[in-house]
């Protein structure tokens, strides 16, 4: 069987959960078959070694509208038996033999975190997605559910397939880097700050984070900070806002992005990783946090229970003083963080991306069948 992937997103410079859960499982979807031909596509030549091997690399650059133009038209001149795009939106044209990740619908629960754009983008482009599919792989139980209630798909179309984590992230004990790293990034020491890393933007809950802290601060060390590290995504403009009338603005650190080799020393340099997302697919940084050696503060909604199992300290993110509350008893329970690294370590490893890959293939070949 010719397998066809869209592997567009896995060139994104600095990738977010989506585009890295793209990349890795292309990866291992690559090591493990041995069966089928793989055909990978993509708008731009990708960066030597992205991809290893010798895969099938079509690259196909268009200036607009690639994916319903210049994609959906090598699929009609040179079709694949079977395509499946693992982190975007299926071309208006493509083969019967169609797999598609969805991997939220956050959209639906909190349209005011999104621009009119991109929440109409979303709504057509999620709806496309799960009525063309043969078959539907789902991040989470969470999602399917979201799919079965607001989209009416079947629940037999869904598979969920967890996605896996970066194995090479492990904890760093070298004081040296730990102080180096802090350093880089303009915070006062290593072990004396409070970790957030991902987009900054308004699902993610980080006024109402930057709130809880002000609220708990004056209970904490002052040497202890927040740091939120990630690039600037949509309706930003707020949470900086917030920051600057938080009356703590002195102790929140805002980093930019933060590049993936310094992730493994910035979170294991953290107090606590502190995650109060108001919706998540999957939610990566929960389990990258986890493989580092850091006890993991995060809400409770959405999939992330599912992803933390017993190994994080949960909190509703919408009650500020629960999550203030949340925050002093992490950084003041040694007793509470030893036993949640424990269980962290414990957590991460029903997780891989071979798993992952095993089980998409798994979906591939079951829909290659099915469809004769």
């Amino acid at each position: 069987m010719l397998i066809g992937i869209d592997a567009s997103r896995t060139t994104t410079a600095r990738r977010t959960g989506t585009e890295t859960y793209s990349l890795y499982l292309i990866r291992e979807l690559l090591a493990l078959n041995r069966r089928h031909h793989v055909r990978l596509y993509f708008n731009q030549p990708p960066p030597p070694g992205l991809i290893p091997g010798d895969a099938d690399l079509r690259v196909i650059p268009f200036p607009r509208l690639w994916t319903h133009g210049r994609l959906a038209w090598e699929l009609v001149a040179r079709p694949p038996d079977l395509l499946f795009v693992p982190a975007h939106v299926l071309p208006l044209v493509h083969p019967r033999r169609s797999v598609v990740t969805v991997h939220d619908l956050g959209y639906l629960y909190y349209p005011q975190a999104h621009t009119l754009s991109q929440n109409l983008y979303l709504r057509w482009s999620t709806r496309h997605n799960a009525r063309s599919a043969a078959r539907i792989l789902a991040d989470s139980e969470a999602t399917r559910q979201d799919l079965i209630r607001h989209y009416h798909i079947p629940r037999e179309k869904i598979v969920v397939v967890h996605p896996g984590r970066d194995e090479a992230l492990a904890p760093v004990s070298d004081p040296a880097i730990l102080d180096a790293t802090a350093a880089r990034y303009g915070l006062s020491a290593a072990g004396c700050y409070l970790l957030y890393v991902g987009t900054l933007h308004p699902r993610k809950n980080l006024v109402r984070l930057v709130q809880a802290f002000a609220l708990a601060a004056g209970e904490l060390d002052p040497a202890v900070q927040l740091v939120l590290a990630g690039k600037r995504g949509w309706l930003h403009d707020q949470i900086f806002a917030q920051v600057q009338q938080s009356g703590v603005q002195d102790r929140v650190v805002l980093t930019g992005y933060v590049p993936r080799e310094d992730l493994p020393a910035l979170m294991s340099g953290a107090l606590a990783f502190v995650f109060p997302s108001l919706y998540e697919g999957f939610g990566l940084p929960v389990l990258e946090a986890m493989a580092c050696g850091t006890p993991v503060l995060c809400s409770r909604a959405s999939s992330l229970p599912e992803v933390a199992g017993d190994a994080a300290l949960l909190v509703d993110p919408l009650d500020t003083a629960a999550l203030a509350a949340a925050l002093r008893r992490i950084v003041t329970d040694e007793s509470l963080r030893r036993t949640l690294v424990e269980r962290g370590f414990d957590q991460v490893r029903r997780f891989s991306w071979r798993r992952c890959a095993r089980e998409t293939l798994d979906v591939l070949e079951e829909v290659g069948r099915a469809l004769d």
